[in-house]
Protein backbone atom coordinates (compact mmCIF):
# COMPACT_ATOMS: atom_id res chain seq x y z
CA UNK A 1 0.00 0.00 0.00
CA UNK A 2 2.84 2.38 0.89
CA UNK A 3 4.55 1.47 -2.35
CA UNK A 4 1.42 2.39 -4.30
CA UNK A 5 1.18 5.76 -2.47
CA UNK A 6 4.80 6.51 -3.35
CA UNK A 7 4.14 5.59 -6.96
CA UNK A 8 1.04 7.76 -7.07
CA UNK A 9 2.95 10.67 -5.54
CA UNK A 10 5.75 10.30 -8.09
CA UNK A 11 3.24 10.27 -10.93
CA UNK A 12 1.65 13.47 -9.62
CA UNK A 13 5.05 15.18 -9.39
CA UNK A 14 5.80 14.12 -12.97
CA UNK A 15 2.44 15.46 -14.19
CA UNK A 16 2.86 18.79 -12.39
CA UNK A 17 6.44 19.13 -13.63
CA UNK A 18 5.36 18.42 -17.22
CA UNK A 19 2.47 20.88 -16.89
CA UNK A 20 4.80 23.54 -15.51
CA UNK A 21 7.26 22.98 -18.36
CA UNK A 22 4.43 23.24 -20.90
CA UNK A 23 3.24 26.52 -19.39
CA UNK A 24 6.80 27.84 -19.45
CA UNK A 25 7.18 26.90 -23.12
CA UNK A 26 3.82 28.50 -23.96
CA UNK A 27 4.81 31.66 -22.10
CA UNK A 28 8.11 31.80 -24.00
CA UNK A 29 6.29 31.36 -27.31
CA UNK A 30 3.97 34.23 -26.49
CA UNK A 31 6.94 36.46 -25.72
CA UNK A 32 8.63 35.43 -28.98
CA UNK A 33 5.51 36.34 -30.91
CA UNK A 34 5.51 39.91 -29.54
CA UNK A 35 6.02 42.39 -32.39
CA UNK A 36 7.13 46.00 -32.50
CA UNK A 37 4.32 48.57 -32.41
CA UNK A 38 3.10 49.69 -35.81
CA UNK A 39 4.52 53.04 -37.01
CA UNK A 40 2.41 56.15 -36.42
CA UNK A 41 0.71 57.21 -39.67
CA UNK A 42 -1.31 60.10 -41.07
CA UNK A 43 -1.93 61.82 -44.44
CA UNK A 44 -1.11 65.05 -46.29
CA UNK A 45 -2.76 66.58 -49.38
CA UNK A 46 -1.02 68.50 -52.20
CA UNK A 47 -2.39 71.35 -54.33
CA UNK A 48 -3.69 68.87 -56.96
CA UNK A 49 -5.76 67.10 -54.31
CA UNK A 50 -3.54 64.02 -54.17
CA UNK A 51 -3.68 62.47 -50.69
CA UNK A 52 -0.45 60.85 -49.51
CA UNK A 53 0.09 58.41 -46.68
CA UNK A 54 2.65 59.68 -44.18
CA UNK A 55 4.65 57.89 -41.48
CA UNK A 56 6.66 58.94 -38.45
CA UNK A 57 10.22 57.60 -38.51
CA UNK A 58 12.84 58.63 -35.97
CA UNK A 59 10.55 61.33 -34.63
CA UNK A 60 10.04 62.96 -38.05
CA UNK A 61 7.11 62.78 -40.46
CA UNK A 62 7.89 61.47 -43.96
CA UNK A 63 5.68 60.86 -46.97
CA UNK A 64 5.08 57.13 -47.41
CA UNK A 65 4.54 57.68 -51.16
CA UNK A 66 6.45 59.48 -53.91
CA UNK A 67 5.34 62.96 -54.90
CA UNK A 68 3.04 63.20 -57.94
CA UNK A 69 2.01 66.86 -57.96
CA UNK A 70 1.83 68.74 -61.30
CA UNK A 71 1.63 72.29 -59.93
CA UNK A 72 3.69 74.49 -57.67
CA UNK A 73 2.18 75.70 -54.39
CA UNK A 74 1.08 78.95 -56.08
CA UNK A 75 -0.89 77.03 -58.71
CA UNK A 76 1.61 77.43 -61.55
CA UNK A 77 1.77 74.34 -63.76
CA UNK A 78 5.03 72.41 -63.91
CA UNK A 79 6.45 71.70 -67.34
CA UNK A 80 5.71 68.16 -68.53
CA UNK A 81 7.76 66.00 -70.91
CA UNK A 82 6.28 62.66 -71.95
CA UNK A 83 8.41 59.61 -71.18
CA UNK A 84 7.97 58.57 -74.83
CA UNK A 85 9.22 61.90 -76.14
CA UNK A 86 12.66 61.97 -77.81
CA UNK A 87 15.46 61.94 -75.23
CA UNK A 88 16.77 65.26 -76.50
CA UNK A 89 13.60 67.08 -75.41
CA UNK A 90 14.18 66.16 -71.76
CA UNK A 91 17.93 66.79 -72.03
CA UNK A 92 17.40 70.33 -73.35
CA UNK A 93 14.86 71.44 -70.73
CA UNK A 94 15.57 74.47 -68.58
CA UNK A 95 13.65 74.98 -65.37
CA UNK A 96 11.43 72.57 -63.47
CA UNK A 97 10.22 69.58 -65.52
CA UNK A 98 8.60 66.25 -64.73
CA UNK A 99 7.73 63.03 -66.52
CA UNK A 100 5.67 59.95 -65.74
CA UNK A 101 6.91 56.38 -66.24
CA UNK A 102 4.48 54.53 -63.96
CA UNK A 103 1.92 56.61 -62.07
CA UNK A 104 1.72 53.98 -59.34
CA UNK A 105 5.21 55.06 -58.30
CA UNK A 106 4.77 58.83 -58.50
CA UNK A 107 6.42 61.26 -60.94
CA UNK A 108 10.05 61.92 -61.82
CA UNK A 109 11.34 65.49 -61.46
CA UNK A 110 14.53 67.26 -62.39
CA UNK A 111 16.25 69.14 -59.56
CA UNK A 112 15.27 72.64 -60.70
CA UNK A 113 11.95 72.19 -58.85
CA UNK A 114 13.69 71.96 -55.52
CA UNK A 115 15.49 75.27 -55.97
CA UNK A 116 12.32 77.08 -57.13
CA UNK A 117 10.83 79.67 -54.75
CA UNK A 118 7.30 78.64 -55.86
CA UNK A 119 7.81 75.37 -53.94
CA UNK A 120 6.73 71.94 -55.04
CA UNK A 121 6.13 70.38 -51.61
CA UNK A 122 2.72 70.52 -49.90
CA UNK A 123 2.19 73.39 -47.47
CA UNK A 124 4.11 72.73 -44.25
CA UNK A 125 6.44 70.23 -45.91
CA UNK A 126 9.77 70.43 -47.77
CA UNK A 127 12.30 68.41 -49.76
CA UNK A 128 14.62 66.69 -47.24
CA UNK A 129 18.25 67.71 -46.97
CA UNK A 130 21.08 65.20 -47.18
CA UNK A 131 21.39 65.46 -43.37
CA UNK A 132 17.68 64.64 -42.93
CA UNK A 133 18.11 61.57 -45.11
CA UNK A 134 21.03 60.56 -42.90
CA UNK A 135 18.81 60.95 -39.82
CA UNK A 136 16.30 58.61 -41.46
CA UNK A 137 19.02 56.06 -42.21
CA UNK A 138 20.32 56.19 -38.64
CA UNK A 139 16.75 55.68 -37.37
CA UNK A 140 16.71 52.51 -39.51
CA UNK A 141 19.85 51.26 -37.75
CA UNK A 142 22.71 52.64 -39.86
CA UNK A 143 25.72 53.87 -37.88
CA UNK A 144 26.74 57.53 -38.03
CA UNK A 145 30.03 56.58 -39.71
CA UNK A 146 28.23 54.60 -42.41
CA UNK A 147 25.62 57.33 -42.90
CA UNK A 148 28.40 59.85 -43.55
CA UNK A 149 29.96 57.62 -46.20
CA UNK A 150 29.28 57.38 -49.91
CA UNK A 151 28.31 54.44 -52.11
CA UNK A 152 26.36 51.47 -50.73
CA UNK A 153 26.20 51.78 -46.94
CA UNK A 154 24.72 49.90 -44.02
CA UNK A 155 23.52 46.31 -43.65
CA UNK A 156 19.81 45.75 -44.39
CA UNK A 157 18.29 49.23 -44.12
CA UNK A 158 16.80 49.04 -47.62
CA UNK A 159 14.72 46.04 -46.58
CA UNK A 160 13.18 48.13 -43.80
CA UNK A 161 11.80 50.68 -46.27
CA UNK A 162 10.38 48.46 -49.04
CA UNK A 163 7.09 46.49 -48.97
CA UNK A 164 6.93 42.95 -47.62
CA UNK A 165 8.19 40.27 -50.02
CA UNK A 166 9.46 42.96 -52.40
CA UNK A 167 6.03 43.87 -53.80
CA UNK A 168 6.56 45.84 -57.00
CA UNK A 169 10.17 44.72 -57.30
CA UNK A 170 11.56 41.93 -59.56
CA UNK A 171 10.81 38.40 -58.38
CA UNK A 172 14.53 37.63 -58.46
CA UNK A 173 15.26 40.54 -56.13
CA UNK A 174 17.95 40.20 -53.47
CA UNK A 175 15.74 42.41 -51.34
CA UNK A 176 13.04 40.85 -49.19
CA UNK A 177 11.23 43.77 -47.66
CA UNK A 178 9.88 43.99 -44.14
CA UNK A 179 8.75 47.63 -44.44
CA UNK A 180 9.09 47.78 -40.66
CA UNK A 181 9.51 51.56 -40.95
CA UNK A 182 6.36 52.08 -43.04
CA UNK A 183 8.31 54.05 -45.68
CA UNK A 184 6.97 51.82 -48.51
CA UNK A 185 9.58 52.39 -51.24
CA UNK A 186 8.60 51.28 -54.74
CA UNK A 187 10.80 51.00 -57.89
CA UNK A 188 10.09 54.34 -59.55
CA UNK A 189 13.11 54.17 -61.88
CA UNK A 190 14.75 57.34 -63.19
CA UNK A 191 15.34 59.50 -66.23
CA UNK A 192 18.95 60.19 -67.19
CA UNK A 193 20.34 63.67 -67.81
CA UNK A 194 20.48 62.78 -71.52
CA UNK A 195 16.77 61.88 -71.50
CA UNK A 196 16.96 58.06 -71.56
CA UNK A 197 14.47 56.28 -69.31
CA UNK A 198 15.01 53.42 -66.84
CA UNK A 199 11.61 51.78 -66.49
CA UNK A 200 12.63 48.22 -65.59
CA UNK A 201 11.06 48.44 -62.11
CA UNK A 202 14.34 47.42 -60.50
CA UNK A 203 15.49 50.60 -58.76
CA UNK A 204 14.42 53.91 -57.28
CA UNK A 205 16.16 57.25 -56.78
CA UNK A 206 15.29 60.23 -54.56
CA UNK A 207 16.54 63.79 -54.62
CA UNK A 208 17.80 65.62 -51.56
CA UNK A 209 17.84 69.43 -51.44
CA UNK A 210 21.60 69.50 -50.70
CA UNK A 211 24.19 70.35 -53.33
CA UNK A 212 27.81 69.25 -53.66
CA UNK A 213 29.38 71.86 -55.92
CA UNK A 214 27.35 71.91 -59.13
CA UNK A 215 25.87 68.46 -58.37
CA UNK A 216 23.24 67.20 -55.92
CA UNK A 217 23.19 64.51 -53.24
CA UNK A 218 20.68 61.71 -53.83
CA UNK A 219 19.66 58.26 -52.53
CA UNK A 220 19.21 55.03 -54.47
CA UNK A 221 18.14 51.47 -53.74
CA UNK A 222 17.94 48.62 -56.26
CA UNK A 223 16.99 44.97 -56.31
CA UNK A 224 20.60 43.73 -56.03
CA UNK A 225 21.35 45.38 -52.67
CA UNK A 226 19.94 45.37 -49.15
CA UNK A 227 21.70 48.65 -48.44
CA UNK A 228 21.19 52.30 -49.46
CA UNK A 229 23.41 54.26 -51.84
CA UNK A 230 24.42 57.87 -51.15
CA UNK A 231 26.11 59.88 -53.87
CA UNK A 232 25.78 63.04 -55.98
CA UNK A 233 24.91 63.64 -59.63
CA UNK A 234 23.75 66.12 -62.29
CA UNK A 235 20.67 68.25 -61.69
CA UNK A 236 19.21 67.26 -65.07
CA UNK A 237 18.34 63.71 -63.93
CA UNK A 238 14.70 62.79 -63.30
CA UNK A 239 14.31 61.32 -59.81
CA UNK A 240 11.46 60.69 -57.38
CA UNK A 241 10.80 63.01 -54.44
CA UNK A 242 9.80 62.22 -50.88
CA UNK A 243 8.86 65.15 -48.66
CA UNK A 244 9.42 65.64 -44.93
CA UNK A 245 7.34 67.76 -42.58
CA UNK A 246 8.69 71.19 -41.55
Amino acid sequence: MKTQNKTGFAQKVLIYSTLGLSLLVMSSCKKAETTEPAPETSTVTDIDGNVYKTVKIGGKWWMAENLKVTKYADGTSINFVDSLAPDSIWANQHGGTYCSIDKRYGLLYNWDHINDSKQIAPNGWHIPTDAEWQDLEKALGMSKTEANGTGWRGTNEAEKIIPVASIGWPTASTLFGTNSSGFSALPGGCRSFNGSVNSNSNSTFWWTSSTNGDKVWYRNIDYTHKTILRYYTYKQYGFSIRCIKD
